[in-house]
């Protein structure tokens, strides 16, 4: 995606920089480093930057990054992958326990959400236990021109390559798009003008299509409702967008209580849908009140039957504490690390609500995508419980992290529920117009600004 504009903060003598900060206490020198400051996302009173500092020197443990707000408007409200302070115009960012050691010529990908007053001037003094950042300036590299076509032209056939989603060229990509509501529900939400909208002005790489399997959903009539889907997929597939296909399970919790369910559906749209290129499977929604060794067991007996008819494309498979990697149970992303699902082509799914997963979560993902491969089937811009008001520093704060880690989002949901996680204002399905002003929520402005931008999808 584009950014705005790079601060690297050099060497005084290139950038003018000012810096009289002691070295920390029992910390170790770092003989050098190179910082680079990017402003993300702007917007009245109020601005979000990554920080990414590289120890140019010996390996460091316990190491601290200062650097002085020039203006006495800015305040760090919110940061994110280290502990956040500020006194007066100096501000403090102390590693944590996941990335406290940085290797020589590691890095520590940090960021924050800040207050402004009036302009945004750059910082200034970056300093690594004490240490001015005097690495060389570097001009970032531009993005390339983005390839001509529709995603699914561009991309082709999706799989699994190391942690990350890769394209057909073997080159890792990040798919950015929306979630239907449950199609039981708001079937009038998913007609030509509002696909044709989330294609052509949306700009959007998928459509996910949330199969509620209870909550008047797939037990009630499986026939109708795989028909449903496969009219999506169709839809997709026209458009040139892939689809998702999720088998909602939400309650009851343990996906097993729906395996013969599973199988049984899995197995008609697999067969079906086999000879698609733009159709990804995610088998179980967000699992809770259950253990990783009950999904893993679900999702052990449920791939086999994707596989026999559609050995290629790729399957999501939910993961505990409502697609947390466990974070919601107090647990982590160790248990899946350490006991994997035993399928090839696979990723994990992920789940968050902006207003009320933070740092904590953040700090999950940064850890587990090194070492997983995640796919974030389902997020909102809002509270857990889909309402709320839209906390805008914490969305900019994921998606930005997401864009970083190339990790592919659907943002839920792509319909007018009465609830502010919804892109759309209540009654515009009714009409024709899916993309103005007019009708969009702030949570629908939003993505559909970030979702808008150029791809860059990499084909060499």
């Amino acid at each position: 995606m584009k950014r705005l504009l790079a601060l690297l903060a050099t060497c005084a003598t290139v950038l003018g920089l000012t810096a009289a900060i002691s070295p920390q206490a029992g910390a170790a020198a770092a003989a050098g480093c190179k910082v680079d400051y990017t402003v993300t996302s702007q917007w009245q009173g109020g601005f979000q930057a990554g920080v990414k500092v590289t120890n140019l020197g010996a390996p460091v443990t316990g190491w601290t990054l200062t650097f002085s707000l020039p203006d006495a408007g800015q305040k760090v409200t919110q940061g994110w992958n280290a502990t956040w302070s500020q006194s007066g115009s100096e501000v403090t960012a102390a590693g944590v326990d996941w990335n406290r050691t940085l290797a020589t010529d590691a890095t520590a990908d940090l960021g924050f959400a800040g207050s402004a007053t009036g302009a945004n001037p750059k910082p200034t003094a970056f300093r690594l236990n004490g240490v001015a950042c005097t690495g060389s300036l570097e001009e970032p590299t531009p993005d390339p021109d983005p390839a001509a076509g529709t995603p699914v032209d561009v991309n082709g056939q999706l799989h699994v390559c190391g942690v990350n989603l890769c394209n057909e060229h073997d080159r890792p990509i990040q798919l950015r798009g929306m979630s239907t509501h449950g199609i039981q529900w708001f079937s009038q939400c998913y007609n030509t003008a509002s696909l044709d909208a989330l294609a052509n002005d949306w700009k959007s790489d998928l459509l996910r299509i949330a199969m509620y399997v209870q909550e008047d959903g797939y037990e009630t009539d499986p026939t109708g409702f795989t028909n449903r889907v496969n009219g999506l997929v169709d839809e997709a597939e026209a458009r040139g967008m892939y689809a998702l296909i999720d088998f909602h399970t939400l309650t009851p919790g343990d996906p097993n209580f729906n395996i013969d369910r599973a199988k049984t559906f899995f197995a008609s749209v697999a067969a079906r849908n086999a000879g698609k290129k733009n159709v990804i499977y995610e088998i179980a929604n967000e699992p809770n009140g259950v253990s990783w060794s009950a999904i893993k067991s679900y999702a052990e007996q449920v791939i086999p039957v994707i596989r026999a008819a559609d050995p290629d494309a790729v399957v999501i498979v939910g993961t505990r504490g409502w697609s947390s990697l466990g974070v919601s149970d107090g647990s982590d992303e160790g248990e899946v690390v350490s006991n994997p699902v035993n399928a090839s082509n696979l990723m994990y799914a992920f789940h968050f609500y902006a207003a009320s997963h933070k740092d904590a979560y953040r700090s999950t993902v940064s850890r587990a995508a090194s070492k997983l491969p995640l796919f974030v089937t389902e997020f909102g811009t809002v509270s857990a419980t889909g309402g709320g008001a839209m906390d805008q520093a914490s969305t900019t704060a994921w998606l930005d992290l997401l864009d970083q880690l190339k990790i592919s989002y659907a943002n839920w949901t792509y319909s007018d529920a009465d609830e502010s996680s919804a892109a759309f204002r209540s009654g515009t399905c009714n009409g024709t117009d899916y993309s103005s002003g007019g009708v969009l929520s702030e949570s629908g402005a939003l993505l559909k600004s970030r979702i808008s931008t150029p791809d860059s999808f990499p084909t060499s």
